[in-house]
C-alpha cells in the first residue's frame, strides 16, 4: 500500500486545526478553522474526492481521529461521507479502548507498536492509504521514510505558530513535484514524491 499523506497548510508550514475554531488549542492556537475563507469545492475539494477515492484504508493519530469520527457519521448521506464512515480506518493511540472506537471499521494500532504495524500496511498489496491531519504521526512517518507521496494544500496566510508536519532532526530529504493546480481562491494542491538518493 502506497502512503499517502493530504494536508491542508499555512505558507508557513502550521496544519493545526484547520476544520473548526475548538478542533485543537494546544499551545493557546487561536486560528482554528483558517481553511474556511480558501476553500472551493472544485480544486480543493476535488483534490479530496480524488484520494478518498484512490484509498483503500485511512490512517490518523487520535486527536485526529477523534474529531473526524465526531463529525463523518452525522452526515451519512452525501456520497464523500458515506466513503469516509465505511472505509477501512486505522488509528493510532494508546489510550483509546476498542469500547471507544465507534466510528465503524475502526481498527486500533498501540503507539509503542505502530511504526512496525504501519510498515507491515506499507508492505502488502492494495490501495492507498491516506492520512489527513494527524501531524506527530506524519512527522513520524517522514522521519522513518514511509511515506510514499506528499499532497500539500497551500494556502495563502501565514499563521505565525503552530503545529507542523516536517522533521526537525537535520536530515534532507529530497521531493520532486508531481502535479500542481492553483484554485480561484490561490490554494496551490500541489503532489510531491520523495526522491531516492543515492
Amino acid at each position: 500500500m502506497r502512503i499517502v499523506i493530504s494536508e491542508f497548510i499555512s505558507l508557513d508550514g502550521v496544519v493545526q486545526a484547520p476544520g473548526g475554531a475548538e478542533e485543537d488549542t494546544d499551545g493557546g492556537f487561536a486560528h482554528g478553522g483558517w481553511t474556511h475563507p480558501f476553500f472551493d469545492p472544485e480544486v480543493v475539494g476535488g483534490a479530496f474526492a480524488d484520494a478518498i477515492a484512490k484509498a483503500e484504508a485511512l490512517l490518523f493519530g487520535r486527536r485526529t481521529w477523534k474529531a473526524m469520527a465526531g463529525a463523518w457519521p452525522e452526515r451519512a448521506g452525501d456520497p464523500f461521507a458515506d466513503r469516509m464512515n465505511s472505509i477501512r480506518k486505522y488509528v493510532v493511540a494508546e489510550t483509546l479502548g476498542d469500547d471507544a472506537l465507534t466510528w465503524e471499521n475502526t481498527t486500533r494500532i498501540a503507539g509503542d507498536k505502530a511504526v512496525a504495524r504501519i510498515r507491515e500496511l506499507h508492505g502488502t498489496e492494495g490501495g492507498d492509504l491516506l492520512v489527513m491531519g494527524s501531524p506527530t504521526l506524519v512527522r513520524t512517518l517522514l522521519r522513518e521514510g514511509l511515506v510514499d507521496e506528499l499532497r500539500l494544500m497551500i494556502m495563502p496566510v501565514l499563521l505565525g505558530g503552530g503545529k507542523r508536519i516536517f522533521p526537525e532532526d537535520g536530515s534532507r530529504r529530497r521531493l520532486e513535484l508531481v502535479s500542481t493546480v492553483i484554485s480561484p481562491t490561490g490554494v496551490h494542491v500541489a503532489t510531491y514524491r520523495p526522491v531516492t538518493q543515492g
